[in-house]
């Protein structure tokens, strides 16, 4: 088994390294404490190619493999959970279903554009009474001659609401035969009249990147703008979860990474009865602790990503890989802050944002729970 990155994927780590510590973490705190999402960081990072990484050139991607791409996610994470949401969001979730289900049509019309940075393009499947039972969808599309008119709400949906959002794909009941429900997947643009999009604001995490509410009444879009087949609609965004499991098990190892370089070298700083904590075998089998388990996550997530990449099943790898990595970023920052002592408990210390972010990956794309049923169902429990 060989365990070295190619140089191109070496390439990519290096380059959204040194875009993430020059040009991210120097503005983080401020987007965190403002609330903002940032319009240039996300062209910057459209600059560097790094939205559409796996779609292939014919569409105006970058045409890498999803390992590249999950370093890539891995390395914003390191620095900011927020921006590294926009990216992972915009990449698994939202152009995902287009890439993988869109006709060729539907490709052409609104990949070029999403894979430049220029525009952002949103997940629209929670809904307030619908979050992990995602069947219990009340959102409909109903068929008027061609078209489809749409009515319901979303919550919780990443880059729905910002500037340069372009637009949704929307889960809808499409039929319901007494309880049978039927779903289908529909594209709305967002200037389409009875969409609305309204950003969510006093978040506990993630505080620099969008999150929406979407709203539909009598939303009419025609009936080209089905995505994939009638009735098809919980397949599809079912199985692009399965991708965007990969992009959270990245945030959570990113995240775990970034905590943990924060807490070596602020042990090795800090002095207590005459020397470095990091001398101290409490700290130092902390830190040890941190290293290792880390070091577990990055080759779960890598082996997924592997299996993904070859043309494996992955389901079960990648329902563990987000289940272990957003667990061991949640146990990294913990102690992480336990390490900084006081001072981690003040926005002025990095490592505070950090337990902060965190908190979303256990819930996220399917919380640690749901994860744990797909995992059982494939071992067959």
């Amino acid at each position: 088994m060989d365990f070295n990155l190619s140089e191109v994927q070496n390439l990519i780590r290096q380059t959204v390294r040194d875009f993430a510590e020059n040009e991210i973490r120097p503005i983080a705190a401020k987007l965190d404490e403002e609330e903002k999402f940032s319009v240039e960081l996300t062209k910057r990072m459209g600059d560097l190619g790094l939205f559409g990484m796996h779609v292939s050139e014919e569409y105006g991607g970058g045409g890498m493999d999803i390992l590249s791409y999950v370093i890539a996610v891995e390395e914003l994470a390191r620095i900011d959970g927020s921006q590294a949401a926009t990216l992972a969001a915009h990449n698994s979730l939202g152009i995902g279903p287009l890439y993988y289900y869109g006709t060729e049509e539907q490709k052409h019309k609104y990949l070029p554009r999403l894979c430049t940075g220029e525009y952002l393009w949103s997940f629209g499947l929670t809904e307030p009474n619908a979050g992990s039972d995602s069947r219990g969808s009340k959102t409909t599309a109903v068929k008027d001659g061609n078209d489809w008119v749409i009515n319901g709400s979303k919550i919780f949906i990443t880059n729905g609401s910002a500037d340069i959002s372009l637009g949704c794909t929307v889960q809808a009941v499409s039929a319901d035969n007494g309880g049978d429900k039927k779903f289908t997947t529909i594209i709305v643009e967002n200037d389409t009249p009875g969409f609305t999009a309204k950003t969510m604001h006093g978040k506990l995490m993630w505080r620099g990147s969008n999150t929406s509410e979407l709203y539909f009444d009598n939303c009419r879009v025609p009936g080209e703008n089905l995505l994939g087949e009638i009735g098809e609609g919980s397949h599809i965004m079912l199985k692009t979860l399965d991708n965007g499991r990969l992009s959270i098990g990245a945030m959570g190892l990113g995240c775990a990474q970034g905590a943990y370089e924060l807490a070596l070298k602020y042990s090795k700083e800090r002095k207590q009865f005459g020397k470095p904590i990091s001398k101290f075998q409490a700290i130092a089998f902390k830190l040890a602790d941190m290293a290792t388990k880390i070091e577990l996550a990055r080759n779960l997530l890598y082996k997924a990503c592997w299996l993904c990449q070859t043309g494996q099943k992955f389901s079960k790898e990648a329902a563990m890989a987000k289940l272990y990595c957003s667990e061991i970023a949640k146990e990294v920052a913990d102690e992480a802050v336990q390490i900084h002592g006081g001072y981690g408990l003040m926005k002025e210390f990095e490592v505070e944002r950090f337990y902060r972010d965190q908190r979303l990956l256990q819930i996220g794309e399917g919380t640690s729970e749901i994860q744990k049923i797909v995992i059982s169902r494939h071992i067959g429990c």
